[in-house]
């Protein structure tokens, strides 16, 4: 979980440490295999110190998992919304999701694999509050593919944005530093590939 600062913006809130300790934990180890004395002492306080932040592990992994999907819809809104603002056309909208989708891909990737592994474990009301989020974003990127490329029906639209979504969310499995180039050039990389996909799968193809 990205705790980057910049300068002007506030440092992690301690809440935000511990959501950010146990991210890394439960990614590298499993839920299960990870105790909260342990997600303590990775921020400095006791175990029972956590649960004046969160009622126990059940509480942390709910918070990642809704908050990340809150966190990739609203972005994505917000990028199309200010496209739309600027009077960008339908390219640059794209590429502004594809760009937003790769941070998080890049700054994120233990809530990626929080995700593949451990969603099932949230309580139905989570599940499906993440499952919801998903759709809506997903059909931000559907709505703004097509105006990109109005022969693509709905669902070739769908599934060619869940493919670019297994791209760029195959960060995860390129573990440590030697494995990626710097991360200006993964970066572009990662966009080059995104629409190449995209491409790829319109009828007559997008512009490069």
């Amino acid at each position: 979980m990205s705790n980057r600062t910049a300068a002007g913006t506030a440092a992690p809130s301690r809440r935000e440490q511990i959501l950010g300790e146990a991210a890394r934990l439960f990614a590298e180890r499993g839920f299960h295999g990870v105790g909260v004395d342990e997600i303590g002492a990775a921020v400095g306080i006791s175990g029972p110190g956590l649960y004046r932040h969160f009622a126990g592990k059940d509480a942390m992994l709910a918070e990642l998992l809704v908050g990340i999907s809150e966190r990739l819809h609203d972005g994505g809104r917000r990028r199309v919304e200010e496209s739309l603002a600027a009077g960008l056309g339908p390219e640059e909208t794209l590429d502004a999701l594809i760009e937003g989708h790769i941070d998080f891909a890049l700054d994120d990737r233990e809530l990626i694999t929080l995700h593949d592994r451990e969603l099932d474990r949230l309580p139905e009301a989570d599940r499906k509050k993440v499952r919801k989020l998903q759709r809506q974003y997903v059909e931000l990127w559907v709505s703004a593919l097509r105006a990109v490329n109005a022969d693509l029906t709905e669902l070739e639209a769908r599934v060619a944005v869940h493919t670019v979504f297994g791209l760029l969310n195959s960060t995860p499995h390129l573990s440590g530093s030697s494995s990626m180039p710097d991360r200006e050039t993964t970066a572009a990389l990662l966009h080059r590939l995104a629409r190449g996909a995209f491409s790829a799968a319109a009828p007559r193809g997008l512009a490069p």
